[in-house]
């Protein structure tokens, strides 16, 4: 039961005049057009207005000179004139009725009983009863809807069938509408008229007299539509009213799309509001609104949207009735019809071309066309792939003249091309016929001989020629799951592609177009890309030679690679595209990997250390900015590159050295031309454009050179550069950049006599950045041995210091070097004995084979203990790379021996290893026994000490505690790096005097409580001695309850040793030790009474002893005995007299047991002092 045929709805150009009030465009209406207004014009002449202006009251009067020729007036005025108060007071009763009753009553309070058909009684009634007849209809369509819980029907009602009365009920509806909208709320009415006949027409009618509805009703129609329109009737009559109402506005038909896809409603809608209002109409590259709308909602973001529209193709292909009517057969008819326009004709195509290709096939694509043409092929992809479209022969076929044709060489046309080719892999099945399988095959034999051309002509970086020898490489190596990512991410879009449909393309590829040999001859000569960076997308010849690596074609097929890598690298610039780390990765592995066991020599060559000098030529000097021909990327490329070679070189040693082959290490030689840590340094500043390069330097250059991964110079650096260098930068004067290194020179050679100049130029040099002073740095380090001499002031000493930090952070192993040599004792440097960065790395103690007069300048010293950290830390790493470049020594291969040739191998390895442990040891704990030794006064200053004595707290103002001070923040270091240091070096043990500055300079000495117990049970009487001063002082330190265990053992200790030393052992050991029990006391008051018992033990024995030869020695044991019973008594307030009451100097005495007593009294003495007094 559909709409009547031949009803007149309102056009867009009276809606318009409706929606602005146009009078004089609504008087030139023709009398049908005006009739379907009347409502709305004659309730606005009635109503008193609220424009009161002098324009309306003249555009009034032409309204009603314009009503008053129009004979229906007059029934509508009649509508206008019932008490519709009294008719929503019954409506309101009525409705209140129906629910009571359930609405199954056929009682009406509106209508009483009929007499006849509801279209006779409404012709027959006067105006307010037509009134009445029409609201009670429509809520009784209203309170049905409500009902229904959302399932469509269908209302037969006479009075809105028939044909004669449908313009009389349209005036009551919108009458009724104007004056009962409470009751009648619009959007309600419009949901309701959808369920009945000729329901679109009233809707228009009823918006037309309400225009500012418009918007509002078609919201409340989306909304409440169904999520697939063209699969009910509901959903199709509310599709079909919606298109009414967008006919009558248009210019609000997009605006309606929009809210359809907001909601995922009605996608045919969606579909046929394009096609109504936008089918002619195209964007300035040509593609019509309805290839980018349906584009739009496929290939956007929301998923939610792509679904929905998704599932509307699939269930329009389902039905096969009335295919040819519904929106989705009008939309891909639509779709043919702009592709066949743009397919080019045989008259576009040269004769010789047409010749080729055999006939029409393959013509040039207009370049108007192209851009049209991506589009849409873009737009059938995402049908076939993601909507499941299936498309017919007729489609099949154009679709693919469309994607062998041939664009200009455009960048247009070069994406184009990429496009048809992915396609052509994506929907293989679109070439079902031989001789579509012969126009394939001519049109990428085209694309393989057109590609250099494209490219040069074209301007672009990423031509279709690198795809297609990227997934020719794909085929020949099987990586079917590449070609589908390589496919989806061209087209821009997810789409499932099974591997077993690329099986032809495959058969193709790899024996009729591309063989393997021709494919790795060809990306041979494909030039590198220029300036390469990440801002070049798509498909590069980078990423072909990276596949083909990968592969080992180029090993397979002897073709030398080096060199294109090479220049690609040297081609490179910022941001780092995300392919060159793992092709140099690639690269290096298939230099030291071979392909096969079988043929240990199908490797590629790795690059020459000429040729990585270039790139590293003029970057550091005076000239750098003028010489320096690579940009910063392809140095931090060649230097990852040289990095990881090394790295990679150590990691298969083993392996190399089982199949007898051992690549080429680059020399030392090489690497100390190289500016590692002004590279690195750099780096750290293009970090956000280098992607992972910058982590990757680091963590190469922390397992390689550790040495430049200090932290000390990590935290100077950040000094350097940060806000304070800029404001210093400021600070900068032309007459500081004019200071050059011959006049630092000149001023150096008159430090004796005229240190202004020196001190001036010096700080101007402080305000240079650490690359503008690396000229300077052979002047600063030579100049060093000057400043040992006497009467040079501390300034200038520590602006050295401070100018060497900052060359420290770009320039550390050769700097380090030639403060080395410079620093020399006076000898050697008469000698002219120069060491070298491998010398220095084998024996890194040479740092401290320096000028003695080193050893008392703290600035000086500061330095020399930086480059022997650095050295130390360098030597380690040095050895652990000889041990896996010489690893070929643990396995002698021998035919007669093979059995025990694993465990000979392996025992050697361990033996190697141990050694280089042992060796590395001797030398770390050799160097802190050098330096604990510089911390010891020399005799000179110990006899100036003694003929000057200082006041107060002036001794800490010596360089002697300065150097101590330095000497113990790098022992710190040491000994937190590697505890094993720390415990060696005091079971070495070192002069005791030493003690109370290692423990109190040194936070880390509190490692030491956890070998104590080892070390007093030592055999050797020096190292038990020497461990129980260290826990003394330890006690005094860190007073702590593993402290107080370890006492409590060391008291223990001494009681035994008491009994089992002999006379001459016993005074050697207790008379160093007796003193250390004053500082157990002091730090733990409650061994007070084991010390004690201790101390009258040891003075019995001692008494003992000597009791045959004289019995001067019982006063002194009467003592001891006196002072343990009764302390408080026998002392003094602050000493106790150590002499017997003889008076004679028992101090004289030359007999070892006399002397060990009166130490023990002196012992007790200072214990009750303490004791007593808090000392």
């Amino acid at each position: 039961m559909g709409d009547s045929p031949d009803l007149q709805y309102v056009s867009p150009y009276a809606f318009e005049a409706m929606q602005k009030v146009d009078v004089v465009r609504l008087a030139a209406l023709s009398d049908p057009e005006l009739r379907l207004l009347l409502p709305c014009l004659v309730r606005m002449a009635l109503c008193a207005p609220a424009d009161q202006s002098h324009s309306w009251a003249q555009d009034k009067k032409l309204l009603l000179r314009l009503l008053s020729g129009v004979e229906a007036v007059n029934s509508i005025v009649a509508l206008l004139s019932v008490d519709f108060h009294a008719l929503e007071q019954d409506a309101n009763k009525e409705q209140q009725l129906r629910h009571k009753l359930g609405g199954g009553s056929g009682e009406s309070i509106l209508v009483s009983q009929l007499q006849h058909g509801l279209t006779l009684e409404f012709e027959h009634s006067d105006s307010p009863r037509r009134l009445r007849l029409v609201l009670s209809e429509l809520l009784a369509i209203i309170n049905k809807v409500a009902d229904s819980g959302g399932e469509f029907f269908m209302k037969s009602s006479e009075l809105f069938e028939s044909p004669v009365h449908m313009e009389e009920a349209a005036d009551v509806l919108c009458i009724l509408q104007a004056e009962l909208h409470t009751l009648l709320p619009i959007t309600e009415m419009a949901e309701a008229l959808l369920h009945v006949r000729n329901g679109a027409w009233f809707l228009c009618l009823l918006v037309a007299n309400v225009p500012d509805s418009f918007n509002e009703v078609c919201r409340s129609l989306i909304k409440n539509g169904e999520r697939q329109d063209e699969e009910s009737i509901g959903g199709r009559r509310r599709t079909e009213a919606l298109r009414q109402l967008c006919k009558m506005n248009p210019s609000q038909a997009l605006k309606v799309r929009g809210m359809v896809v907001e909601e995922c409603h009605l996608p045919g809608l969606g579909v046929a509001l394009t096609l109504d209002h936008t089918k002619n109409e195209a964007g300035e590259d040509g593609v019509s609104n309805m290839v980018c709308f349906v584009s739009g909602l496929l290939l956007g973001t929301n998923a939610k949207v792509r679904t929905w529209f998704g599932t509307f193709i699939r269930n329009g292909q389902l039905r096969r009735r009335e295919n040819n009517s519904s929106v989705l057969w009008q939309m891909r008819r639509q779709l043919l019809l702009e592709l066949m326009s743009i397919l080019p004709s045989a008259s576009n195509t040269p004769a010789t071309e047409e010749a080729e290709s055999g006939g029409s096939v393959c013509s040039g694509l207009k370049e108007e066309h192209v851009i049209k043409a991506s589009a849409l092929l873009r737009l059938y992809c995402a049908l076939m792939g993601i909507a499941g479209l299936k498309p017919t022969d007729e489609e099949a076929e154009q679709v693919l003249l469309l994607m062998t044709s041939r664009p200009p060489a455009t960048p247009a046309g070069v994406r184009f091309v990429s496009l048809s080719f992915c396609m052509l892999l994506a929907f293989s099945t679109l070439v079902s016929t031989p001789e579509q399988e012969q126009l394939m095959l001519i049109w990428l034999n085209w694309m393989i001989k057109e590609e250099a051309y494209f490219e040069s002509t074209a301007g672009v970086s990423a031509s279709f020629g690198e795809m297609l020898l990227l997934v020719a490489m794909y085929f020949h190596s099987n990586q079917l799951s590449a070609i589908i990512d390589l496919v989806c991410s061209t087209l821009g879009m997810k789409i499932v592609i099974k591997p077993s449909s690329l099986g032809r393309m495959k058969t193709i590829f790899t024996q009729e177009i591309f063989t393997e040999q021709v494919v790795t001859a060809h990306a041979v000569r494909v030039p590198v890309t220029s300036n390469l960076s990440a801002n070049i997308t798509g498909f590069l010849p980078i990423h072909c030679i990276y596949q083909l690596l990968r592969s080992r074609a180029f090993t397979k097929h002897k073709v030398s690679i080096k060199d294109w890598i090479y220049t690609q690298l040297c081609e490179t610039t910022t941001p780092l595209h995300q392919q060159l780390l793992p092709l140099i990765d690639v690269y290096i592995n298939s230099i030291i990997t071979p392909a096969s066991k079988a043929s240990p020599e199908a490797t590629n060559k790795p690059i020459t250390e000429q040729e990585i000098l270039k790139v590293f030529q003029g970057i550091v000097g005076e000239n750098s900015r003028l010489g320096q021909r690579h940009t910063i990327t392809a140095q931090l490329l060649m230097l990852y590159y040289v990095l990881s070679y090394e790295e990679a070189l150590l990691a298969n040693s083993k392996t190399l050295a089982a199949i007898q082959r051992k690549p080429k290490s680059y020399s030392s030689a090489l690497m100390d031309q190289i500016p590692i840590k002004y590279l690195i340094r750099q780096a750290h500043g293009l970090q956000q454009e280098l992607g992972g390069l910058h982590s990757s330097l680091l963590r190469l250059l922390a397992t390689n050179y550790p040495h430049l991964c200090i932290v000390d110079d990590w935290i100077c650096e950040e000094e350097i550069t940060g806000t304070d260098a800029l404001l210093r930068r400021m600070l900068l004067t032309s007459s500081a950049k004019n200071h050059s290194p011959n006049q630092l020179q000149e001023a150096f050679s008159l430090l004796q006599s005229n240190h202004t100049q020196v001190m001036q130029i010096l700080e101007h040099l402080t305000l240079l950045s650490a690359s503008d002073l690396i000229p300077y740095a052979e002047v600063l380090t030579t100049s060093m041995n000057q400043l040992l001499n006497a009467g040079v002031p501390r300034r200038i000493l520590q602006t050295i210091n401070k100018l060497w930090m900052t060359l420290n952070t770009v320039m550390p192993r050769r700097l380090w070097v030639m403060t080395v040599n410079a620093l020399q004792p006076e000898l050697k440097l008469a000698r002219k004995h120069k060491y070298t960065q491998n010398d220095l790395m084998i024996d890194p103690l040479i740092v401290l084979r320096c000028d003695p007069r080193v050893q008392r300048c703290p600035p000086l010293m500061d330095i020399t203990l930086h480059m022997l950290n650095g050295y130390l830390l360098a030597s380690k790493a040095y050895l652990n790379s000889y041990l896996k470049e010489t690893a070929d020594q643990d396995i002698k291969p021998s035919s007669n021996n093979a059995a025990g040739l694993a465990g000979q191998a392996e025992t050697m390895e361990v033996t190697r290893e141990e050694l280089k442990n042992a060796l590395l040891a001797a030398q770390d704990s050799a160097a802190v026994q050098i330096l604990l030794e510089i911390c010891l006064p020399t005799e000179e200053e110990k006899n100036q000490d003694s003929s000057q004595p200082l006041e107060g707290d002036e001794n800490l103002l010596c360089n002697l505690r300065e150097v101590q001070c330095l000497i113990c923040c790098l022992l710190h270091q040491m000994f937190i790096a590697d505890p094993n240091i720390a415990k060696l070096v005091h079971f070495q043990g070192y002069p005791c005097q030493l003690l109370p500055l290692t423990v109190a300079g040194i936070p880390s000495m509190h490692i030491c409580l956890d070998f104590i117990p080892e070390l007093i049970a030592q055999p050797e009487l020096e190292k038990q001695i020497f461990a129980i001063q260290l826990l003394s002082y330890l006690c005094i330190q860190y007073a702590l309850p593993k402290s107080l265990s370890m006492a409590r053992l060391a008291i223990n200790v001494m009681g035994t040793l008491l009994t089992v030393l002999t006379q001459a052992k016993r005074y050697a050991f207790f008379m160093p030790t007796l003193p250390c029990l004053v500082f157990f006391c002091q730090a733990f008051p409650p061994l007070y009474e084991d010390v004690m018992s201790l101390l009258i033990q040891i003075g019995q024995v001692c008494a003992s002893s000597v009791a045959t030869e004289t019995r001067d020695i019982d006063p002194i044991i009467t003592r001891l005995q006196q002072l343990k019973e009764k302390p408080k008594k026998c002392t003094g307030v602050h000493s106790l007299s150590l002499l017997p009451a003889s008076g004679v100097k028992v101090t004289e005495s030359l007999d070892p047991e006399v002397q060990l007593c009166q130490r023990v009294e002196r012992t007790i003495v200072e214990i009750i002092n303490m004791s007593v007094t808090g000392l």
